[in-house]
């Protein structure tokens, strides 16, 4: 399969179908994106919307949140997400290695991810690229 990996700058009629068919891949609670909250995503200056495309479709997305603290450039991986019929096939690797290339770039001290103990392929992939487990605990806060 030929992907390429590329940064999405713009909201599109494309984008939004392409969150359609992913993001309830991902999560059976996020709701559906609309132009305008694409369109915030994208033009957020803390975040690298990424999309992995094939001639024929967008197959996968990422965002990268980079944020300023007081101990340095901190980056976070958030949203991972690869079309069913796409898995198993590189896209998440690719995905993952050019948000830590753009985060190495941006002088980010360290990038970090969450994923559930049940996605056993997606934390084989994260320790295969050089992720480690954390001692920390996270906690949440639900809003909604």
């Amino acid at each position: 399969m030929d992907v390429r990996v590329e940064i999405i700058r713009e909201a599109s009629a494309e984008l939004v179908d392409a969150f359609g068919r992913l993001l309830p891949q991902l999560s059976s609670k996020a709701k559906p994106l609309d132009y305008e909250a694409i369109d915030r995503m994208v033009s957020c200056d803390a975040n690298t919307v990424l999309v992995a495309r094939t001639s024929e479709a967008i197959v996968g997305t990422l965002t990268l949140v980079m944020f300023p603290l007081p101990s340095g450039l901190r980056g976070r991986v958030e949203d991972v997400v690869v079309d069913a019929a796409a898995r198993g096939q590189g896209v998440a690797a690719l995905l993952t290695q050019e948000a830590l290339r753009i985060a190495r770039e941006a002088g980010a001290r360290t990038v970090d991810l969450t994923s559930r103990p049940d996605r056993a392929a997606a934390n084989r992939l994260y320790e295969r690229l050089g992720f480690q487990t954390r001692e920390s605990t996270v906690y949440r806060f639900p809003i909604d």
